[in-house]
């Protein structure tokens, strides 16, 4: 069985879906699926990763991260897109993944650099394992657009081994 679960609150998650189905005894998988936007609420995310039954495909959206939270210069964020960031990620860990210091001396203080979207990527990876108790997850697939640009990621989480072998091996197919 596949859950569809489309940008809501975690609490309707956990009312609606998690209840009615029993996701924390059966092992169901889960779809989550942010389209190509910042509309998912990390709490989603974590849940399923500490119910240890819920398997997840995710949409990393990160032409809407660059669009609207990560840009080049940090100071001039528009506050909702600092907020919609946050709430996706579920801390303010973002901006250490997105930002780093640049190696080049500045005479107004140390300069911040967006880091590039493998960087991130990465580093959501690592809090989907770390934080979210996911124990695999795959490396994610880029998908694009008519003019090759990276629209977002697929990711893929599980607690079973042979689960991500399976998606790496599909993934695999279309890198």
């Amino acid at each position: 069985m596949y859950i569809y679960i489309p940008a809501i609150p975690v609490s309707t998650l956990q009312k609606n879906c998690c209840r009615k189905f029993n996701l924390r005894i059966t092992n169901a998988p889960c779809v989550c699926s942010t389209h190509t936007d910042l509309h998912i609420d990390w709490e989603v995310m974590y849940q399923a990763g500490q119910s240890k039954t819920i398997d997840m495909f995710l949409n990393f959206p990160v032409m809407d991260m660059n669009r609207n939270a990560i840009w080049k210069n940090p100071g001039k964020v528009p506050q909702d897109g600092i907020e919609r960031m946050t709430k996706f990620w579920g801390d303010g860990s973002w901006k250490q993944a997105a930002y780093a210091k640049s190696p080049q001396g500045s005479f107004f203080g140390p300069e911040m650099v967006k880091q590039g979207n493998d960087d991130i990527v990465a580093a959501f990876r690592q809090r989907l394992k770390k934080v979210a108790g996911f124990k695999f997850v795959p490396q994610p697939l880029p998908m694009r657009n008519s003019t090759n640009a990276v629209v977002y990621y697929l990711f893929f989480t599980s607690q079973k081994p042979v689960a991500e072998k399976i998606i790496s091996d599909i993934f695999r197919k279309y890198r």
